[in-house]
């Protein structure tokens, strides 16, 4: 088997073959008259009228039988056989295309639609021209590539090759559209917010931090998509907004995991966390139809319907049941020891209220199928929720609980200025004694906060959901994700 330098030299050798034909390998314009797909819709018409066409597209594969050459050509949007006829071509075009063209190459095809003996929907070809040469052969299209890290350093190859993970891009894009157009057609705003920021808001996560050298300062990439600047755009009179963006949190990689992902944020002002539950039940059972035409899915071991009724999970009562603990009235000991006793793995260094009751929760939340709500979380587990009208230890925030994770977080958002100082001036206090993802006090915040918010209701998802409902781990079903550079 030749190797991928002698595979390199022998194509070298065919380009400089076309460049002494005067041809250029690397053309800039296409003649294309019709998009394969096109040319297949309208094939019967095409046939009948004799009408001459032009398609363009990547050589997928080429066979030759003497004075018969047939090619597969693909172009994104369909594949069709070209086929090549000695005596009804050019003699020393039908000699150049099989001496120049190899798979992988992008080749332009001119002639006319037709059908072969064995049935199947041709072009006959007529002429061809080279648009781009390739000098790297593409993976065979049986096998493709098999090692998980070469598939992501070569995703183009991976995306060519494999129709699920092609399928993938498409889907994607349907995702985060039908979110877009569910907003706008909500008189939603869409907004961008920075990305570079003094302080990070919005989330418990550690940040990326970088220099800024015009301004000699140290900044963070920000970890969510914009809430404290968005619940600005709320002071400033702007009822409705939406941004959706990249975050950046520096934390571990695993299947639901990464440092830098795509996430929805928007706020609603004059409405609450009820109000947004039933809104988020139509949001997920809309991208649910709408990108994979169900709303019954297979996610781990879980199986989901969305258009049945939503289960309601009541934090405290969950973590009464399964650890008999009250979360809001307990010590730090009671629930280390706890932690102890189910084996869950913390850091007794860092431990505190929070971290362990998370903790906790988490164990219990891995055995929960959903589609359900998460509500009555303890306040200091949520420094930027309105306290609960019920209970003003708990606050008015919900979590969507789907196939044993959280797949998206809402709230009534806190607009009392004062509680809101004192809640970040908590939460600076677990960062000073070593909680690198508690948040950042954020003063400017509160600043606009004294100016006036309405009460309103703010919601979050991230391309995790995305992920779960291909019941694939995340990396996956990202287009691009983040490698370490390879060594050679």
């Amino acid at each position: 088997m030749a190797s991928i330098e002698e595979l390199r030299a022998d194509r070298m050798k065919k380009k400089a073959l076309l460049e002494d034909q005067g041809i250029n390998p690397y053309p800039a314009v296409s003649n294309r008259t019709d998009t394969i797909e096109q040319f297949i819709s309208n094939f019967a018409d095409y046939e009948t009228a004799k009408d001459g066409k032009v398609i363009a597209g990547r050589v997928m594969s080429k066979r030759g039988q003497g004075a018969l050459t047939f090619c597969d050509l693909y172009d994104g949007t369909g594949k069709i056989q070209a086929f090549l006829k000695a005596d009804e071509m050019d003699a020393e075009a039908y000699a150049l295309f099989n001496d120049t063209v190899d798979i992988g190459d992008f080749v332009e095809i001119s002639g006319t639609a037709y059908t072969t003996q064995r049935g199947a929907q041709s072009i006959f070809t007529t002429g061809w021209a080279m648009l781009a040469k390739s000098l790297l052969p593409i993976p065979d299209t049986h096998y493709g590539i098999k090692d998980e890290e070469e598939r992501f350093r070569k995703r183009y190859l991976d995306i060519l090759m494999n129709e699920d993970v092609r399928d993938i891009v498409y889907k994607r894009s349907i995702f985060w559209n039908t979110i877009r157009q569910f907003l706008l057609e909500k008189s939603f705003v869409e907004v961008e917010t920075p990305i570079l920021e003094n302080t990070t808001g919005g989330a418990d996560a550690r940040p990326f931090v970088t220099h800024h050298n015009a301004l000699d300062i140290d900044v963070y990439l920000r970890i969510s998509a914009g809430e404290l600047w968005q619940k600005k755009l709320l002071v400033a009179g702007i009822p409705r907004t939406f941004e959706i963006g990249r975050i950046f949190r520096n934390e571990g990689i695993s299947n639901e995991h990464l440092q830098d992902y795509t996430q929805l944020e928007y706020y609603m002002a004059y409405a609450d966390y009820v109000q947004g539950m039933e809104m988020t039940k139509e949001l997920y059972r809309l991208i649910a139809q709408k990108t994979f035409g169900t709303t019954v899915f297979t996610i781990r071991d879980y199986e989901v319907d969305f258009n049945k009724e939503w289960e309601v999970y009541d934090f405290v009562q969950v973590i009464k049941d399964n650890y008999d603990i009250d979360v809001l009235d307990t010590t730090l000991s009671v629930v280390e020891e706890q932690l102890i006793n189910n084996g869950i793995v913390y850091d007794k260094v860092s431990l505190n209220m929070e971290r362990g009751i998370d903790l906790l929760w988490k164990k219990v939340r891995k055995t929960l199928a959903g589609p359900g709500f998460l509500i009555n979380v303890p306040v200091y587990l949520e420094p930027l929720a309105k306290r609960s009208r019920n209970n003003p230890q708990t606050v008015e925030r919900f979590q969507v609980i789907l196939a044993g994770s959280e797949m998206g977080k809402g709230f009534s958002e806190l607009n009392d200025p004062v509680d809101q100082r004192a809640r970040f001036e908590h939460q600076q206090a677990l960062r000073d004694a070593g909680d690198d993802e508690a948040q950042m006090a954020d003063m400017e915040f509160v600043e606009a906060l004294e100016h006036g918010m309405p009460p309103a209701f703010g919601f979050g998802l991230s391309e995790r959901l995305f992920s779960f409902l291909m019941n694939k781990p995340v990396r996956e079903t990202q287009l691009f994700p983040l490698l370490k550079p390879r060594n050679d």
